[in-house]
C-alpha cells in the first residue's frame, strides 16, 4: 500500500573529512524542515560521505531497500547532485522512476525538474531494460520448449516433487542439469530453462557444478 504522506531524507557529502559533517547535519535540518512544510512525515533518514560518483554507497543502497520495501514514494534531497553524479546519477535516477518515487529538491522548491536529454535518456533505459525482460523471457521459453521436445517432463522437475505448491530451493538441481544436458542442450539454455521452474543459477555456475558432477562419475 502507498504511504501518500511518508517520506525519507538522503543527504550527502563526498568525502569523509570532519569539515563535512556539518554540512550533513545541515541538509538533515533543512530537508527535515521542508518536508514538513509540504506536509510529510519524515520516517528515516539515510547518508552517505563518499563521491557521487560512486553508486555503491552504503546510504544509497539502505535507502532504495528501504523505500522499496515500506512502499514510500516521497524523497528529498538539497539537489539532483546529491543523488550522484555522471552515470551514477542516471542510475540512481532510473531506479527511482521505476519505484515511482517522486524526488523533492530544496534548491528547486518542488519536484525533481529534469533537462529534456535526462528525461531522454529515462525514457530510452526504461525501453531497453523492458527489451531486456521480453529477451529473457524469449530466451526461457525457447528452453523449455526444445527441453519439452527432447523428452522432459516439467512436471517432474525436482522443484514439484513431494510439494505440490513447489518450495523454493537454493540448491542446484544436478539432477536437473545433467538430465537436460543430456537432451542436447547448451549451458546457457539450461540456465533459462531452470530460471522459468524458479533456478536463479547462472550458466557459469551450471557448467562447473556439471563438470563437477562428471569428475565425480569419474573417479
Amino acid at each position: 500500500m502507498k504511504n501518500n504522506n511518508e517520506a525519507v531524507l538522503y543527504c550527502r557529502v563526498s568525502t569523509e573529512k570532519q569539515t563535512q559533517e556539518s554540512s550533513l547535519v545541515r541538509q538533515e535540518e533543512e530537508l527535515s524542515r521542508y518536508a514538513k512544510q509540504l506536509g510529510y512525515n519524515v520516517v528515516n533518514i539515510f547518508k552517505d560521505q563518499q563521491s557521487g560518483y560512486d553508486v555503491d554507497r552504503e546510504g544509497l543502497l539502505d535507502m532504495m531497500d528501504y523505500m522499496k520495501a515500506n512502499a514510500i514514494h516521497a524523497l528529498f534531497v538539497q539537489d539532483e547532485t546529491r543523488l550522484g553524479r555522471g552515470n551514477a546519477r542516471m542510475a540512481v535516477l532510473h531506479l527511482l522512476q521505476k519505484n515511482d518515487v517522486t524526488v523533492f529538491s530544496l534548491n528547486e522548491a518542488g519536484p525533481l525538474a529534469l533537462n529534456e536529454m535526462d528525461t531522454m535518456l529515462l525514457e530510452i533505459l526504461a525501453v531497453v531494460e523492458e527489451y531486456q525482460r521480453r529477451l529473457h523471457n524469449a530466451k526461457i521459453r525457447r528452453g523449455m520448449r526444445r527441453a519439452v521436445e527432447n523428452g522432459y517432463k516439467p512436471e517432474e522437475n525436482l522443484k514439484n516433487r513431494g510439494n505440490l505448491e513447489g518450495r523454493e530451493r537454493i540448491e542446484v538441481p544436478i539432477e536437473e542439469i545433467v538430465n537436460l544436458r543430456q537432451k542436447g542442450l547448451t549451458f546457457l539454455e539450461i540456465a533459462s530453462t531452470l530460471s522459468g521452474l524458479g533456478y536463479q543459477v547462472s550458466k557459469a555456475t551450471i557448467h562447473r557444478r556439471y563438470t563437477e558432477h562428471i569428475e565425480r562419475l569419474e573417479e
